[in-house]
């Protein structure tokens, strides 16, 4: 992209969001949005199809934004504290941008996109994990658990909740590791354990 389609697409976003600030989406047109751009209409559609395209865009850019702020987005299943803790700062740090490009009939969208985007980073780095139903359902319970609880109860105490959302994070981890692994076998070359009971000791006597 040149400095000149830089310039233009930098436009349309500032319009956008200004736009985004005063009304919800739906009532936002390609009109009203390149005059305020101070763009032709055509323009406007070399970059983007509609206005629901550029606004999904830019959910996307914020979302991976936010994403590639993180150490090891794998770390959901084995470091939920660190986990939780990195991906709350980054939310925090690009809260007036989410609050624009999420409000309204997109709100629903941030936690999906954060789930997409999470176990595609996930799966990345573990290939077997993409067809396996339990590991999915385990990445769902815990991306969407946290998120929505944290959304309902972000306005008292943020570390408090971020606390409790860490215990039962773990809480399901743990609980789901120890699902998985198989019970320990005794090897049958392995010499029997010394017996107690009393008719053992009596017959080792005569």
């Amino acid at each position: 992209m040149d400095l000149r389609q830089q310039r233009t697409r930098r436009s349309i976003v500032n319009a956008f969001l200004a736009l985004r600030s005063e009304k919800p989406i739906e009532k936002i047109t390609v009109r009203e949005l390149t005059e305020r751009a101070q763009i032709h209409k055509a323009t406007f559609y070399l970059h983007y199809h509609d206005i629901y395209d550029l606004s999904e865009a830019l959910e996307w850019e914020v979302i991976d934004d936010i994403l590639h702020g993180l150490s090891d987005p794998a770390s959901l299943l084995t470091d939920p504290d660190r986990f939780n803790e990195e991906l709350y700062c980054l939310l925090m740090a690009h809260e007036s941008l989410l609050g624009l490009l999420f409000s309204g009939s997109r709100a629903g969208m941030l936690a999906a996109r954060l789930e997409r985007r999470l176990k595609d980073y996930i799966f990345e780095r573990h290939p077997d994990y993409r067809e396996d139903l339990e590991k999915n359902v385990v990445l769902t319970y815990l991306i969407h658990g946290a998120y929505h609880a944290y959304m309902q109860y972000r306005d008292h105490d943020p570390k408090a909740v971020l606390l409790i959302i860490d215990r039962m994070a773990a809480s399901v981890l743990k609980r789901y590791t120890a699902a998985e692994t198989p019970p320990t076998e005794a090897s049958p070359d392995a010499p029997a354990a010394p017996s107690d009971s009393p008719e053992m000791a009596v017959s080792g006597n005569i």
